[in-house]
């Protein structure tokens, strides 16, 4: 049996790691920056999609021994969870640094507190997935690092334009990464503690991704309506459910 600890956190640690995306924006042009961020995106929403119903949703229905309603109700908590999340800390996905003239210090404090919820939500869900079994927890893993990229490269953007330097940006990003691990932590805790924890995990995991990967991520795609980049954006999202699929026969 693998160990659940070594893999969870280990996990976590290396999408904590992905704050670090921000080196790689150094002295690249904005353009081309968008360009490359907005295939991502694509891709990061066929990922967390093909998780959704290939991996979460399916084990959850087996655990449950049928899609039961409480599915159903963890699917809409977990949308719910997310919506509250943007709406209550005014925290949102600025996957592109663009239009930077509307960011300012104050919001950048506040999308380091959203950001800092987000990710240790992401740990509680990848910890929740391992708990459940190696497969689902590495397309887990996966589908949070691949969404991870293109919201880090955002994060670090606002963080600039808010007033912060390179360095304090870069540390402050990594900083509330971290708080993946402590989600992964206190989720490893008590999940034998508290009965059923991870049926209800997988279901609120499927519903956090449905709603990132249709509110936050998509529209953004709606953004670029040129036939090139359109059918550039749909071969990236395929692409993202592919990876996840091929998952499935990875023994």
């Amino acid at each position: 049996m693998y160990d659940i600890w070594f893999w969870s956190l280990l996990s976590v640690f290396v999408v904590s790691l992905l704050s670090f995306v921000g080196l790689a924006t150094f002295g690249v042009q904005l353009k081309k920056l968008k360009t490359v961020v907005i295939y991502l995106i694509s891709f990061a929403a066929g990922a967390l999609l093909g998780d959704v119903f290939l991996h979460l949703l399916p084990e959850a229905v087996e655990e449950a021994g049928g899609f039961v309603m409480r599915i159903s109700l963890g699917v809409l908590g977990g949308m719910v969870l997310f919506f509250l999340l943007e709406k209550v800390i005014h925290w949102r996905h600025c996957h592109m640094p663009i239009d930077e003239k509307e960011h300012v210090h104050a919001f950048a404090y506040t999308n380091l507190i959203g950001d800092a919820l987000h990710n240790f939500l992401d740990g509680v869900l990848i910890a929740g997935a391992f708990l459940v079994n190696w497969h689902t927890g590495i397309a887990t893993a996966l589908a949070v690092m691949l969404h991870e990229i293109p919201q880090e490269i955002g994060d670090f953007g606002v963080l600039l334009h808010g007033g912060f330097t390179r360095k304090r940006a870069l540390w402050l990003n990594f900083l509330t990464a971290l708080a993946a691990v402590v989600g992964a932590i206190v989720t490893l805790l008590v999940a034998g503690r508290i009965e059923g924890l991870v049926h209800w995990l997988l279901p609120l995991a499927a519903g956090g991704f449905i709603y990132i990967a249709t509110a936050d991520l998509i529209p953004e795609l709606h953004k670029d309506a040129t036939t090139r980049r359109s059918l550039g954006q749909v071969l990236a999202f395929i692409l993202g459910i592919a990876v996840m699929a091929s998952l499935l026969f990875v023994e």
